[in-house]
């Protein structure tokens, strides 16, 4: 919708007479009142509508009268949710449930005020939703049966969230326009699109970013990112997502995106890339313990190195996921074939020089060698440079700090205070200090896995040993293997 439409409708919202806003952004008006009891039994009766028999709510939803699981709570410790239910003035303002959401998640809004709840179906889709083309109705069963004019009726909306950040969000990083979209084929739900972003957008956070450069800079500057960077960047993530499915065996391929769509431009460059949606949840049923987020993250890493060659360049956390196959990695973007001749392409080679040395990961390395706090030669020696170093080096500070993620939250279970996370911690610092930094113990992911199953096996009182482990989460297959000629 336009912006003045967008700004119109929020207007009204604001305006309707009768009623104010509350600290959460929900309207109170006359009849809000709602008895005890009469929210859960409305809720359960807008879920039987809405869902049915969805597997996705049978599998991610909590009923509504299973109590306050899935209503809006504020608490920031909370973890995020993939169903909320709200009634009448319950807290419904759409930016604090897009906050409270997972990626996907699904938000109802029930009222017996019909207005109310189309206007706040309009006013989801503006903010990150995809919403009802129209509201529901549902009439309350007298004696078994639903009767016109007799059975009190109420009004509802679902809407899921879509978009990764809210609209006219700005972020410190350069991001394509990824958001959720139906599958081509409804029975296989939603996949993720990635799309080079328009002109305009990549424009307004260069304006964030450099407020003071001249427009005509700026505008130069993002029809660079729209016709060549990012393009070329999407082009090699498509490409590289299809090494990953074609080398990984098949249950590690089910934790890195599947291309399922590409869309060329005239040039041959992808504009459009459309994958798997590697969805947030507990393995198994339940959250990761925090060794096994580590052991899984390591064991993925090793072979996305040797199995099939290629480095990846920016594990930050938000590149990891934790899905019901367990741990995985997302956003290829940046990622390089072991031994490519990055320098033969010019365009490539500064993109990449770049990459090195403005990349978050590669400032913490800078600033880490120069304190101190990373000894490892060869740590130190991938400052500046594509090397699995770089990827060594953030999954072994990542394993320490798991909910520094706050999606994880819920999805592992961390404590400090613990042996298993002081464990960690000691383990963290022999990768980035050795006790001999010319040679460290730590030189691989396949090391650093082995160093994870033995401190899990000792926390248990076992023997050292090889293979995997049992733990939370799926299990794990241990293959150290080396990388194959030609690859």
């Amino acid at each position: 919708m336009p912006q003045g439409e967008s700004e119109m409708a929020e207007q009204a919202m604001d305006s309707e007479p009768a009623r104010a806003p509350n600290a959460a952004g929900a309207a109170h008006a006359p009849g809000d009142a709602v008895r005890p009891g009469t929210r859960d039994k409305w809720m359960r009766l807008v879920a039987a509508r809405a869902f049915g028999d969805d597997p996705e709510y049978r599998r991610y939803g909590t009923l509504p009268d299973g109590a306050a699981a899935t209503r809006f709570t504020a608490a920031d410790s909370a973890p995020p949710k993939d169903f909320l239910f709200a009634f009448e003035a319950e807290p419904h303002d759409p930016d604090e449930i897009f906050t409270r959401l997972r990626w996907g998640g699904q938000f109802v809004y029930a009222s017996r005020h019909g207005r109310r709840v189309a206007e706040m179906n309009e006013r989801f889709g503006q903010r990150g939703f995809e919403t009802m083309p129209r509201t529901g109705m549902i009439r309350q069963p007298r004696f078994g049966l639903s009767i016109p004019l007799l059975s009190k009726k109420v009004h509802y909306f679902v809407a899921r969230k879509v978009n990764l950040v809210l609209p006219k969000q700005t972020t410190d990083r350069f991001t394509y326009h990824v958001q959720l979209v139906p599958a081509d084929r409804p029975a296989t739900g939603y996949v993720v699109l990635k799309e080079v972003p328009s002109v305009a957008r990549v424009m307004a956070r260069l304006r964030h970013k450099f407020p003071d450069a001249p427009v005509d800079l700026i505008e130069k500057r993002a029809l660079k990112f729209t016709e060549k960077i990012f393009p070329l960047f999407l082009t090699r993530e498509a490409a590289l997502l299809q090494i990953l499915q074609r080398d990984l065996p098949a249950a590690y391929a089910r934790r890195v995106p599947r291309a399922v769509g590409i869309e060329h431009d005239a040039r041959g460059y992808v504009r459009r890339l459309k994958m798997t949606w590697l969805r947030s949840a507990t393995p198994g049923g339940r959250p990761l313990s925090q060794i096994e987020f580590a052991k899984q993250a390591a064991d993925l890493l090793n072979m996305v190195h040797e199995r099939v060659g290629i480095i990846h360049l920016d594990l930050r956390l938000d590149n990891v996921v934790i899905t019901e196959f367990g741990v995985g990695f997302v956003d290829f973007g940046s990622a390089v074939r072991v031994g490519e001749n990055i320098q033969g392409n010019p365009l490539l080679a500064n993109l990449y020089d770049e990459l090195m040395r403005t990349s978050q990961i590669q400032r913490m390395i800078e600033k880490m060698s120069l304190s101190g706090a990373v000894t490892s030669q060869l740590i130190t020696g991938a400052y500046g440079r594509v090397d699995k170093q770089v990827d060594l080096f953030y999954v072994a500070m990542q394993m320490t700090q798991p909910l520094n993620n706050p999606d994880f939250r819920g999805l592992v279970a961390f404590d400090p205070t613990t042996k298993e996370a002081e464990a960690l911690s000691l383990l963290k610092e022999e990768v980035l200090k050795p006790r001999d930094p010319q040679r460290p113990t730590y030189k691989t992911a396949a090391d650093l896995f082995r160093g994870l199953l033995r401190i899990e096996q000792e926390l248990k009182g076992a023997a050292p040993g090889r293979g995997a482990a049992a733990g939370a989460g799926p299990a794990v297959t241990v293959q150290f293997l080396p990388v194959q000629a030609g690859r």
